[in-house]
């Protein structure tokens, strides 16, 4: 079987292939012509020389009707994961005949899914065929793949043929974002940066200089200056204003250890809440920026979510020398000892390490992932001291 495969796939490709019932009728027909030579009966040769004719018609006509047949495919939208990805080939058929009975094979990587088939009962000629199909994702990731399949054993059954098309495709699964309404891990450094100004001489300014981003419920521990009583009047309970921050200019980084060690299912989540981080920071209108040991900084939301779709764990690095904060997402403790100043980190525990757990140094807050809880709750927990 090792040897015939290969064998029938060349045939099936460049020619064609018989079926189970074109070789039933081959053994059938060398049976015939076998007995007509014995018995030297006209009739025995008439019928294997029928049935060899219909083979060699049979074996003709399928690689034939394919000749004509063309794919296109259309851009693929990106999706995030856990949405289905829209997929879209146009078969034109350029003969002067119809093509009937035939199926198209689109050969997806083995990550992303199963090959798709589709079966076309008609095109007419110079007529094209518009087939859309949608494709589940679960994980993010840039897939490519580049051939689809036409295959056909019409008319007769007895011959199956198949044509590869060129057609060159990538699928971009962007990694999930979490809907934060708070997150102390970007939150306080955006007051720290704020508090440095004040402290240079460049003090933040107040409500009653205009830089308020939006009015929200009171909570426990906000100062009473902040209240806004008129609108506070007006809903029946206190609202107090959200002031802007001021970060002089520095930008916060969300650095992703893609050069580090990993268990998977720890990667993604860092993914996910690398992705969640950097679109928080830019709803509360901080300057923010995504880095990668492959990649190194990078800003734009698109650059930033293919960049997240793409990255995957021990990466080369790239030079790197801002002393911006960071916000450090790792699962090596040892790391944590070198950020810049004012930086925050989030650690992922290696629970196939054999080693005991390493203290974490106290000068900068973060927070140890607990992979049994959901990480939105744990985002907007208050950080751990």
């Amino acid at each position: 079987m090792k040897i015939i495969k290969p064998i029938t796939n060349w045939l099936e490709i460049h020619a064609s292939s018989p079926t189970y019932i074109g070789w039933v009728l081959a053994g059938i027909a060398v049976c015939f012509f076998g007995a007509a030579i014995n018995t030297m009966a006209g009739w025995l040769y008439a019928i294997s020389g029928v049935s060899l004719a219909l083979l060699g018609i049979a074996a003709f006509l399928p690689s034939r009707s394919l000749i004509g047949l063309s794919v296109t495919r259309r851009p693929i939208p990106p999706v995030s994961a856990g949405d289905d990805l829209t997929l879209e080939l146009e078969i034109h058929n350029s003969s002067k005949q119809s093509v009937t009975d035939f199926q198209i094979e689109d050969l997806l990587p083995f990550v992303l899914g199963k090959p798709i088939k589709q079966a076309i009962e008609s095109i007419g000629s110079r007529e094209s065929y518009r087939w859309v199909y949608y494709q589940p994702t679960d994980r993010r990731g840039i897939y490519r793949w580049h051939t689809v399949e036409v295959a056909t054993g019409a008319p007769l059954g007895l011959f199956w043929s198949r044509r590869q098309h060129q057609s060159e495709a990538t699928a971009i699964v962007y990694p999930l974002v979490l809907p934060l309404t708070t997150c102390p891990l970007v939150d306080e450094i955006g007051q720290e940066e704020s508090q440095r100004s004040e402290y240079r001489g460049r003090p933040l300014q107040t409500a009653t200089s205009g830089l308020v981003r939006s009015l929200r419920p009171y909570r426990l521990g906000d100062p009473t200056r902040l209240i806004h009583w008129r609108t506070s009047a007006r809903y029946g309970e206190l609202r107090v204003r959200e002031l802007e921050m001021v970060t002089s200019g520095q930008e916060i980084i969300i650095a992703l250890d893609s050069a580090g060690h990993w268990e998977a299912e720890n990667f993604e989540q860092a993914v996910i809440t690398a992705a969640s981080l950097y679109f928080y920071a830019q709803h509360q209108q901080l300057q923010v920026q995504l880095l990668t040991a492959a990649t190194g900084l990078v800003k734009g939301d698109r650059s930033v979510l293919e960049t997240l779709a793409a990255t995957r764990y021990h990466e080369d690095i790239s030079d790197h020398d801002d002393q911006c904060p960071l916000i450090w997402l790792t699962q090596n403790p040892l790391s944590l000892s070198t950020l810049p100043q004012g930086s925050r980190w989030l650690l992922w525990p290696d629970v196939q390490s054999q080693t005991e757990p390493v203290l974490v140094n106290g000068e900068y807050p973060g927070m140890i992932i607990d992979t049994a809880q959901p990480l939105r709750s744990q985002l907007q927990k208050p950080l751990d001291r």
